[in-house]
């Protein structure tokens, strides 16, 4: 009897031994699947964003921004990866990615023109009003960030515009004192490759030249260019001043770039995840003009301390003449853009007209007034409105 348990035992470890070797059931099999898909569902999704500028820039610091409030709105589930200007390739290679749908974000300025000509009409110039915060307010208010024209400008070309952030005045450097349309008589001055830019500075006097934009400090230096333009952070950041005698600041544009994504990317995303990129795009609009401003801020201290140039500044009557000067260009930007492109740049200059029909009504005559139970409502600040 000892013996025939002796057997069954021994039997018994045998058997358990070889199961080690046999295929796992479903029972043993599926907390190892549970595992799996845990350890899948922790990676975080990744959503790329290609700039055109490099690091410590406006457009790097505002993606940066993005980058924390997505990954704070979606629980740490999403991350934004930041490509700084090159990473991807030139402009046009990152504007080619984000149609594509390579990544998901892009910025584009000046030469998105080439791709989306609607958005050649912030190359126009004194479009917008001479302040900022205005300006930033008025271009990512729904009235206009939404505006049909602009978004079906966009989504033909598989681009959706999230928001428009304006990065500075664009300043005029040159190597004489600019204060009038005679001063800029034959001065040959870089333009992006823009027809409106061209038909404004032609406008003003000028002779408009087009060159790469790494070549421009040495298109300077040797004397083939007269003078340039750039927000202040560029020419500090690419030492334009260290080879030009004058910052010429007339106000009459801003450098003004349009954060997009990839329509059919966007177009599949959860309501959820749309709502993330709309609060964070309309955190980011006071955010980033307080950047802007204190960039260039600190980007034009760092060039008079290391230099002398001379800062000029135009007087609202030096302003009018440039101004009139660039009316017809207007004519030229509906030409190249049709029935559409006109319409859309007739809404903005509406937006800006009644911002400057507020400003102008006397004090003691307010345009409107909110009923007293309205009060607390209207008190609150222009871009939670919009919000």
């Amino acid at each position: 009897m000892n013996w025939r348990n002796g057997c069954i035992g021994a039997a018994a470890v045998l058997l358990a031994a070889c199961g080690s070797d046999e295929e796992p059931t479903a029972e043993t099999a599926a907390p190892e699947a549970e595992a799996e898909q845990t350890a899948a569902a922790a990676e975080p999704e990744t959503w790329g964003f290609a700039l055109e500028e490099i690091e410590g820039s406006v457009q790097y610091e505002y993606g940066a921004k993005f980058a924390e409030l997505v990954k704070e709105k979606t629980d740490g589930e999403v991350e934004v990866k930041l490509y700084t200007y090159g990473q991807l390739g030139g402009l046009t290679d990152i504007y080619d990615q984000v149609q594509s749908g390579a990544v998901q974000f892009a910025f584009g300025s000046g030469f998105l023109g080439g791709t989306v000509p609607e958005s050649q009409l912030f190359s126009l110039n004194f479009v917008l009003t001479d302040n900022e915060k205005t300006n930033a307010e008025i271009l990512n208010a729904p009235e206009f960030r939404k505006n049909e024209d602009l978004v079906a400008s966009f989504r033909e070309r598989d681009l959706q515009p999230l928001a428009i952030v304006p990065e500075g005045w664009q300043v005029w450097s040159a190597n004489k004192e600019v204060r009038s349309p005679e001063d800029f008589d034959g001065m040959a001055i870089r333009t992006m490759d823009n027809r409106l830019l061209r038909e404004t500075y032609s406008a003003y006097g000028a002779d408009p030249t087009t060159m790469e934009y790494g070549e421009l400090f040495s298109g300077m230096q040797l004397g083939q260019l007269d003078g340039n333009i750039q927000p202040v952070f560029a020419h500090q950041e690419m030492d334009f001043y260290k080879v030009q005698d004058y910052l010429i600041f007339a106000n009459q544009a801003e450098f003004i770039a349009t954060f997009m994504a990839n329509s059919p990317w966007y177009d599949g995303l959860s309501q959820d995840r749309k709502d993330v990129i709309e609060e964070a795009v309309t955190e980011l609009v006071p955010y980033i003009h307080d950047v802007q401003t204190r960039l260039n801020t600190e980007r034009l201290d760092i060039i008079t301390e290391n230099s002398d140039i001379e800062l000029v500044y135009l007087t609202p009557e030096q302003r009018e003449v440039f101004r009139e000067r660039s009316l017809p260009v207007r004519d030229v930007f509906s030409e190249m853009v049709g029935e559409r492109g006109t319409r859309l740049m007739n809404a903005l200059l509406e937006q800006v007209e009644k911002v400057d029909v507020a400003k102008s009504a006397p004090a003691d005559e307010p345009a409107a007034t909110a009923p007293a139970d309205e009060q607390s409502e209207a008190d609150e600040p222009a871009m939670d409105e919009a919000a």
